[in-house]
């Protein structure tokens, strides 16, 4: 069995052995899974050729014929991009299993197991190579969030928030799987390469542009799709906010890149692209502006997610909308794209810590209200640490995983239009503020003393969490160029096919 195989099945066989596992320990066999899977992505990385391609050749490529009756083929192979996303799941889904290690309420074999199920379903959509299996492994992912959301969220808010959650993403993948069909129509099968063949003319791709970013700005989400953000991120479990914000979003990201970009190209090139930046830029300054006003922990970091993965869009397209008119393979304007991925990676990294944070924060104070907490830092001093090298990458403060990524993605909204720029770097002033009002309502504010005195610091389960994500931040900001490397060759070959 291939490398690549045993990466999507291990997931898949342990969730089921997880599943069968009715004892305390179950927990344990989820997170020695969890690592073994991160130890084998380590190894495949370790062996991963980096060289510079033209074609973004392919690695661990397995295919089968699988739907011969409509050509589509079980398809599967590691590029640039796909390692840098293998990588970030594998890397935190061992840390989010063992951040539930200091739950009051144990949580049982099933909430492990379908953490599995959806690390198989993660690992799919960043593998599959062909479209109709892409969108399958998309819904496969949906289903393990929407249960540990719905049995393990919060009791009073759990069947509204993941009722509407449920709905939005479900109908944004029946468009995409409408879009997707549309497009074989026109292609010779549903492999990466044919679709990005399609021949279609400006009027087709406007349409099947909207269909398919409809599904990609749910999920990612994008202003004014976000609106079942904020209380799934919310109400669901921390281990569920660390899954949706950490890894899930980031489906949406490289669906863009993957799909969207080189099969829409003159759509993107027109109008269509230019009312994306619009919006991503609105989304950045909206949830900003509302993670400074609000009092609520969680829903800081979920409008801080938002006012990123703003960014990350007006970056990518910026890139993509100059590339497709300048319409010139010796001057590809790519760094938008390589700026989104480095911040993807820093993105997971960071918010999966920050909802730690409020977790441990919520833990010690009986309330996500910041106003009702305050002193900590003298109480819990490794905590009060770790949690500002966490801040500080969400900040994007320089030598930190943000700091690179943030830049690119401003230069890239720059280039593309000085105004939306400009716009766009208010997100350095805002973010400060909202997350150093959190950082010093928490640390430093004033609070009961007594329950201040029952207080701890951090625990082993939690110190060894956040300080993994700690070296992360730290490493990754000063080693971003081993990202952009990493991910060149498949950039450049999806900016290609824009305008081939």
């Amino acid at each position: 069995m291939s490398y690549l195989a045993t990466l999507l099945l291990l997931p898949l066989v342990g969730s089921g052995l997880v599943f069968a596992w009715r004892n305390s320990s179950s927990k344990h066999l989820a997170l020695a899974i969890a690592f073994i899977q991160m130890f084998l992505a380590f190894y495949m990385l370790s062996n991963f050729d980096f060289g510079p391609t033209v074609d973004s050749r392919l690695q661990y490529e397995i295919q089968y014929p699988w739907f011969q009756f409509i050509n589509s083929t079980l398809h599967f192979g590691i590029d640039g991009m796909s390692m840098l996303l293998v990588i970030l799941t594998n890397i935190l889904v061992p840390l989010i299993i063992l951040s539930s290690y200091n739950e009051n309420k144990p949580y049982n074999n099933n909430f492990y197991a379908l953490i599995l199920l959806m690390q198989f379903g993660l690992i799919g959509v960043f593998t599959a190579l062909d479209g109709l299996l892409f969108y399958i492994f998309w819904e496969v992912t949906l289903i393990p969030i929407w249960l540990i959301a719905g049995v393990w969220g919060q009791e009073d808010k759990r069947i509204k928030f993941t009722t509407k959650f449920f709905v939005y993403t479900f109908v944004g993948s029946l468009f995409m799987l409408l879009g997707f069909i549309y497009i074989y129509n026109y292609s010779a099968s549903f492999a990466v390469t044919d679709m990005y063949n399609a021949a279609l003319n400006l009027n087709q791709q406007t349409v099947i542009f909207w269909f398919i970013f409809f599904a990609f700005a749910v999920k990612l989400p994008v202003f004014p799709f976000h609106t079942w953000q904020p209380d799934t991120y919310t109400y669901s479990p921390t281990q569920g906010s660390m899954l949706l914000s950490g890894i899930m979003l980031k489906m949406a990201a490289y669906g863009v890149l993957r799909y969207l970009l080189p099969i829409t190209p003159l759509a993107i090139g027109g109008i269509s692209g230019d009312i994306v930046v619009i919006l991503a830029v609105v989304g950045v300054i909206y949830g900003a502006l509302i993670a400074i006003v609000n009092n609520d922990s969680k829903r800081i970091i979920a409008y801080s997610s938002l006012s990123h993965v703003g960014l990350m869009v007006a970056g990518i397209f910026a890139s993509a909308i100059l590339t497709v008119r300048l319409a010139n393979a010796a001057s590809l304007v790519i760094e938008g794209a390589e700026g989104a991925l480095v911040q993807t990676f820093a993105h997971g990294i960071n918010v999966v810590g920050l909802f730690y944070c409020a977790d441990i924060l919520y833990k010690r104070f009986k309330t996500r209200d910041i106003r009702q907490m305050g002193g900590l830092a003298k109480i819990a001093p490794k905590f009060a640490i770790l949690f500002m090298i966490i801040l500080l990458g969400s900040m994007a403060v320089p030598l930190t995983n943000g700091f690179i990524g943030e830049f690119i993605l401003l230069k890239s909204v720059f280039d593309y239009n000085l105004i939306m720029g400009v716009l766009s770097g208010l997100t350095v002033i805002l973010c400060a503020v909202y997350m150093l009002r959190l950082y010093g309502k928490a640390m430093f504010g004033k609070t009961d003393d007594m329950l201040l005195s029952t207080a701890k610091d951090l625990s082993t389960a939690e110190f060894s969490v956040l300080a993994s994500l700690s070296v992360f931040v730290i490493l990754m900001g000063i080693f971003p160029q081993v990202i952009i490397e990493m991910v060149g060759s498949s950039l450049k070959f999806i900016f290609l096919s824009m305008i081939s």
